[in-house]
């Protein structure tokens, strides 16, 4: 029995165009994963759609003119085209205003109500009377509690790192109006994640997944507590309880549901509205999900212990491949900063097998990476064009002008080319596993190993040599149909990455049928034809030029060129005495760790020289590898007094500046621990 393997992508939130940056991360590991599981004779079913409900649309769409309908309709409709022009293999892609979602989301609220783990409570909210609406936190700003800065956002400060409640800023205010909001009370209805903190630590410890993922979820587990799971609005899933008019279910509740009623939706649209419990009801199935690490807490924390407190026995998810961020040039894509790639006009220059192997050839598995135009071009020039598409060309050509295009036999292997044919195989093998365990770009590096493997094969034979003469004739002809089966090969193991290319080959393979309709351990063992008669070959790729990069780089110049500057402006003026009153001092970091439940802050040890102390810092947000912090030697304002953030005394301040990769420390190479800074 073929192996069943539900996979899922996250749902994109239909509240802007996607990017590169976002099929990075969730979207193009997925695909892969389930090109590659179709073509070893799993049972696939790959399922997405649009995450459609919440606070930030009814708002975005409000400033657009739109209805929260019309908004949720214009970006699902963009990004399902986005995904159509990146040859996505989703068996379906769902969306979750669809009344069938609203049903299955509601089922999930009953059950968890029923089975005791949700409660109602009265608590204060910010309430703007101007917008006659609650805000939440992300549309506040205010006062920071801790340091006093001005402008701290509604759950986190900017500036010291601190975390709190957005009830506690100081003269709160709504982030888009600027309008001042009162606090109000208001009923909510709490999901009670502290009662599943014991059935999600043992199964956490079950996992095998990445380091950051589990390390991450653990930090989640330690400190759960009943958290909302409802809204005040008129757009989203209505509480399924009397007398709850004008409450909805908080997006982040609905969205992993979609992945449920979004399979639900597929099998009644193929006439079985059974058809769905194979693969959320058996525990044999294997449920992988991709996301961005920015979704952990919600797929390894949240989502499972929702699936816990249901009466249907749902698969927990079993595997959770997150991939850190896809940057643009050293910055995050962002439209509204001028910083993004039009992609209408990219597909009218390249192809999607190009952008595909790009991205997948540098993805962000275990840290950050980026797109650059001249990574881009560089990729596509000598892997793409030089060692894949020279191999392919230039074997087919030579084939069509000395073999009448027809597949010739091997019947003259001799042992350098038995040794190629095994270097092959063994390559693909690697590859497989690769693909088996998320690890796109190991599988790009072996498919151009496998290319060039060939190149070096074919340079060596010299059948340009052999075919003059009568006597090696045969030896051209052998090598030949070597280097053909390395050409089926090496469509087999592009097909997850580049499906377009690999097709093209199998189809200059002389094959009619589709590649995906073939399976990997079969077009492996299976040798080609002999006496099949080719078509003639075609170009797969062409340079990218010098001149089209440039312009690509320069327009992306120009956009953020054209955005408004915004700088902080200078505090005012003061005396040498005040700065005379800061004891600065060198300090080498010695121990460092984060600090549970918040994105930026990191726990320090620091050496000043007579004595250690404790220092919590917001510079963490973007640092992957904090082991590269141990040993530097920063600035500590020494004299500034101790206060306790998130619960730990921090004895100091740390010097940081702002840069486009995050906060950017000075170091110190030569001076002593506890030496002045004047």
């Amino acid at each position: 029995m073929h192996q069943k393997i539900l996979i899922t992508s996250a749902l994109p939130y239909a509240n802007g165009p996607l990017h590169f940056g976002h099929i990075a991360g969730a979207y193009l590991p997925g695909d892969c994963y389930a090109r590659f599981q179709r073509l070893k004779g799993s049972d696939v079913l790959y399922i997405c759609g649009s995450d459609e409900y919440g606070i930030a649309i009814t708002l975005s769409a409000e400033l657009a003119g739109r209805s929260p309908k019309q908004h949720v309709d214009l970006f699902h409709e963009m990004n399902k085209k986005l995904f159509a022009q990146l040859n996505f293999s989703f068996d379906h892609f769902s969306r979750t205003t669809w009344a069938g979602h609203t049903q299955a989301t509601q089922e999930f609220f009953k059950d968890l109500n029923e089975n005791g783990f949700i409660e109602e409570r009265i608590t204060d909210q910010l309430y703007s009377e101007k917008d006659k609406r609650f805000l939440a936190d992300r549309y506040v700003i205010g006062t920071c509690p801790k340091c006093g800065f001005v402008e701290a956002r509604g759950d986190e400060c900017q500036k010291c790192g601190a975390s709190y409640e957005a009830t506690d800023l100081i003269n709160p205010r709504s982030k888009q109006t600027g309008a001042l909001l009162t606090r109000k009370p208001t009923k909510h209805w709490f999901l009670r994640f502290d009662k599943f903190k014991d059935k999600l630590t043992t199964w956490i410890d079950s996992k095998h997944w990445k380091p950051n993922v589990i390390n991450f979820s653990k930090s989640y587990i330690d400190d759960l507590k009943p958290r909302a799971i409802t809204r005040d609005s008129d757009w989203g899933i209505p509480v399924p309880l009397p007398n709850t008019e004008g409450k909805v279910l908080y997006v982040w509740f609905d969205a992993p549901i979609g992945y449920i009623s979004a399979t639900k939706e597929w099998a009644e649209l193929h006439g079985k509205p059974e058809a769905w419990k194979p693969y959320w009801l058996d525990p044999e199935t294997k449920l992988v999900q991709f996301i961005g690490k920015d979704n952990i807490p919600f797929h390894a924390v949240f989502f499972p212990a929702m699936i816990m407190g249901q009466n249907q026995p749902y698969k927990l998810v079993n595997e959770l491949p997150a991939n850190e961020f896809y940057n643009l040039e050293g910055r995050q894509f962002s439209k509204s900063d001028g910083w993004y790639i039009d992609l209408d006009t990219f597909f009218t220059q390249f192809t999607a097998d190009q952008i595909r192997y790009v991205i997948a050839s540098n993805a962000p598995e275990s840290q950050d990476s980026e797109f650059t135009w001249k990574d881009f071009q560089a990729r596509c020039n000598s892997e793409l064009l030089g060692k894949y598409g020279n191999l392919v060309n230039r074997t087919l050509v030579f084939l069509q002008n000395h073999c009448e295009g027809k597949i010739p036999s091997q019947t003259h292997i001799q042992p350098v080319d038995r040794e190629f044919l095994d270097k092959i195989i063994h390559l693909v093998q690697a590859c497989s596993e690769a693909y088996d365990t998320f690890r796109l770009r190991r599988a790009c590096q072996l498919m151009m190993e496998i290319a060039q493997v060939g190149n070096a094969y074919f340079d060596a034979k010299k059948p340009w040599v052999a075919v003059k003469s009568a006597v090696t004739a045969h030896d051209m002809q052998s090598t030949l149909a070597c280097c053909l089966e390395c050409l089926k090969l090496l469509a087999l193991v592009s097909f997850p990455v580049m499906p377009e290319s690999a097709e093209k080959i199998w189809k200059m393979l002389g094959y009619t049928s589709h590649l995906s309709q073939h399976h990997w351990d079969k077009v492996v063992s299976h040798p080609l034809p002999v006496g099949h008669h080719l078509p003639p070959p075609q170009i797969l790729f062409t340079r990218v030029e010098d001149e089209i990069i440039a312009k690509e780089i320069n327009k992306l110049q120009q956009l953020t060129s054209q955005r408004p500057k915004v700088q902080e402006a200078h505090k005012e003026l003061i005396s040498i005495d005040d700065v005379r009153k800061l004891d600065l001092r060198v300090a080498k970091i010695t121990q460092v760790e984060r600090v549970p439940n918040s994105k930026k802050l990191l726990k320090l040890t620091v050496d000043l020289g007579t004595e250690q102390r404790t220092v919590v810092s917001g510079i963490g947000e973007k640092m992957d590898d904090l082991t590269l912090l141990i040993g530097k030697q920063i600035i500590l304002v020494a004299n500034l007094k101790s206060a306790k953030l998130m619960g730990i005394e921090s004895q100091g301040m740390i010097l940081a500046a702002e840069a486009p990769h995050g906060l950017e420390l000075p170091f110190f190479h030569h001076a002593l621990p506890g030496a002045k800074i004047s």
